[in-house]
């Protein structure tokens, strides 16, 4: 498997593209290559047709690259083109663990995951728990207007009690 930069002009979203992506979505993937870098390539076929990675594709053209690192897939036939397209996007289909996911959004303080979809109107304050604990699937993060120190609400408000 080879990784190709591509001229981002050359590429072509796949006319019958199933999956949809709201302009939000493009955000929050925007967001994310521009804080981690580029992590994921794209899958073209021969033709430069997008297979894998039409939302990738627009993030880079909202943040105005000129190149997207890209992968052929040189070894496939027309249908099983169409078939990886399909499962792709079928086998990303999951639900969170919720707990879980409370618990590594609880060890991430110097990144704003509001940036990546993760806001505060899907916080559900348990206030049986006390401030401490919450039953929260994400974790709202604020900026100190003082300093610019980007933590959880959590942070701020032991810092303050």
């Amino acid at each position: 498997m080879e990784i190709i930069n591509k001229n981002i002009n050359e590429l072509k979203p796949y006319s019958k593209n199933v999956k949809k992506h709201t302009k939000e979505q493009i955000e929050y993937v925007a967001n994310s290559i521009e804080k981690f870098g580029w992590k994921q390539p794209i899958v073209i076929d021969l033709r430069d047709v997008v297979i894998i990675g039409h939302c990738r594709l627009e993030a880079a053209k909202k943040l105005k690259f000129n190149t997207v690192p890209c992968i052929i897939a040189d070894d496939l036939t027309d249908e099983q083109i169409k078939a990886l397209r399909l499962a792709d996007n079928k086998t990303n289909e999951s639900e969170w663990d919720l707990e879980l996911l409370g618990e590594e959004l609880d060890e991430i303080f110097s990144i704003d995951m509001n940036f990546f979809g993760f806001v505060e109107k899907d916080i559900e304050w348990d206030t049986s728990k006390g401030l401490e604990e919450y039953s929260a699937p994400k974790k709202e993060m604020l900026k100190c207007p003082s300093c610019n120190h980007v933590d959880s609400k959590e942070h701020f408000i032991k810092q303050l009690t």
